[in-house]
């Protein structure tokens, strides 16, 4: 492969404005309840290959957790390192922390996660991204799509879940149209935010991503300070919204800010109630912090990301990687204290 033309060169080193365009997932199937369905929901027909390093595959493990799929779909996650070939599955004698952190069950020649695509398509051209939603049965990708994956576990297999998952609605009817409108804008700025900014290989690209990604952070903070319960919209309980906004907030202060270059301000000490939300999704809800793992995380984004580290330096801080519900950075006790 040509270097210039490297799946690890985030942004092409052709392109003259800097700025990091995100790929569209190419695989784009349904399972669905009903008759006809090409993909029909069944028990253990399906398996989610992950990586608890990527935003985009968090939303899946929170949901598929949120909703008691564990013993309906299977998973799989893959090491968090991705190199030329992209993500490699773990070696039987690796030990990384994480549930179902394997070699690949269903096909036990493969190594990275590509040959998976190849499967479906010899001449696939695309990124080899995570999720992945594989159907057993028939040897097939149905989706590379996490935002269409997670609605998919939302209500599709409540006929096979216990019934205290049934009540879980994360996209009730009255929040829909909020819950879109946000996250329109929680996406480009933010999500896809903090990669425009850390992947800009120009300073006008760089400049004008981060700025606005802390225009919206700002935004974010002033709903929250207004909310009337502990999630965003002023919902009950914890919606799509918080799902998708928490897999970006949890790596922010870890990662983004330093490796990205996202540091105007942190979470922690910059935006009081952004780290109140954030660490009441942690610390009191299972299927967040079970499923955050900041090895995978930190090692991945420092270690793979050759293009803006060339050294592989993996910073100690910040220590924690998350603080606890009753502590705060020095400089906020201080203010506290007064």
């Amino acid at each position: 492969m040509d270097k210039k033309d490297s799946i690890l060169n985030w942004v092409s080193l052709s392109d003259k404005s800097g700025e990091f365009k995100r790929q569209a997932s190419v695989f784009r199937n349904w399972i669905e309840d009903k008759a006809d369905a090409e993909f029909p929901p069944e028990k253990d027909r399906y398996h989610l290959y992950v990586s608890y390093a990527c935003p985009w595959a968090h939303r899946t493990l929170i949901v598929r957790k949120l909703k008691g799929l564990e013993n309906i779909i299977g998973l799989t996650s893959v090491h968090w390192h991705m190199g030329e070939q992209g993500w490699r599955f773990a070696k039987p004698d690796e030990k990384l922390p994480g549930e179902n952190v394997t070699p690949d069950p269903l096909h036990p020649d493969f190594t990275h996660l590509r040959h998976i695509y190849f499967e479906q398509n010899p001449n696939y051209k695309g990124r080899f991204t995570v999720p992945t939603l594989y159907d057993k049965k028939t040897n097939r990708i149905v989706s590379n799509e996490s935002s269409e994956i997670i609605r998919m576990f939302y209500y599709t297999f409540d006929d096979l879940v216990e019934d205290k998952y049934k009540t879980i609605d994360l996209f009730p009817e009255n929040l829909r149209k909020d819950i879109d409108e946000l996250n329109e804008w929680v996406y480009n700025d933010v999500n896809n935010g903090v990669y425009k900014s850390g992947f800009a290989t120009t300073q006008d690209a760089y400049t004008k991503a981060v700025y606005q990604l802390f225009t919206s952070l700002d935004r974010l903070e002033s709903h929250l300070s207004t909310s009337s319960s502990p999630y965003l919209l002023s919902a009950p309980h914890i919606t799509e919204a918080d799902v998708r906004l928490y897999t970006t907030i949890a790596r922010f202060d870890p990662v983004y800010v330093q490796h990205f270059k996202c540091n105007i301000r942190d979470i922690r000490s910059g935006y009081p109630n952004l780290h109140k939300w954030l660490r009441h999704l942690y610390w009191d809800i299972p299927a967040f912090k079970e499923t955050t793992q900041f090895e995978h995380i930190k090692n991945h984004y420092t270690k793979s990301h050759g293009q803006i580290n060339q050294f592989a330096i993996t910073p100690v801080g910040p220590v924690p990687d998350i603080l606890e519900k009753d502590d705060e950075v020095p400089a906020v006790k201080a203010v506290i204290a007064k």
